[in-house]
């Protein structure tokens, strides 16, 4: 739903000549930003199915992608991961030694003007999600004990 349709739903006061441009060019931003969040996860799934399929690096095997976030320039993107076996600097060397191939090869199945750049975080938030549980789980636990 588009902004100005919004307003005008809302407040049909607010949709004035001279504010039609400023929407429009809301809507275009709004547009702009959907678009960075379609590649981000078309990126997602590409570079899942290059490291399960193509990337022969051992220390690389037991990744998951949790999520990826591009700029608005297309020139960089954050990839984020978790593993099974935690946050190893080992892992992380073989994704920045794999991301010159896995770049390669998005730049094949996406045809991108720009290919991103790919930066690779740790994300914690699984274990730290799991940590909050068990902390809630404890909490319930000795509500009950009392």
């Amino acid at each position: 739903m588009s902004v100005r349709l919004l307003l005008s739903r809302f407040s049909p006061c607010l949709i004035a000549s001279r504010d039609v441009f400023h929407f429009s060019v809301i809507d275009y931003m709004a547009k702009d930003y959907a678009r960075t969040d379609r590649i981000a996860e078309q990126i997602q799934r590409e570079l899942a199915d290059l490291i399960r399929l193509e990337v022969k690096d051992p220390r690389v095997r037991k990744v998951t992608l949790t999520g990826v976030e591009v700029t608005n320039d297309h020139a960089h993107a954050k990839v984020f991961y978790t593993s099974l076996d935690g946050d190893s600097p080992e892992l992380l060397q073989g994704l920045e030694r794999a991301a010159g191939f896995l770049r390669s090869q998005l730049a094949h199945a996406m045809k991108l003007r720009i290919t991103p750049q790919l930066h690779f975080v740790y994300d914690a938030s699984i274990e730290r999600g799991a940590h909050l549980s068990q902390l809630i789980d404890q909490a319930v636990a000795s509500d009950k004990k009392d």
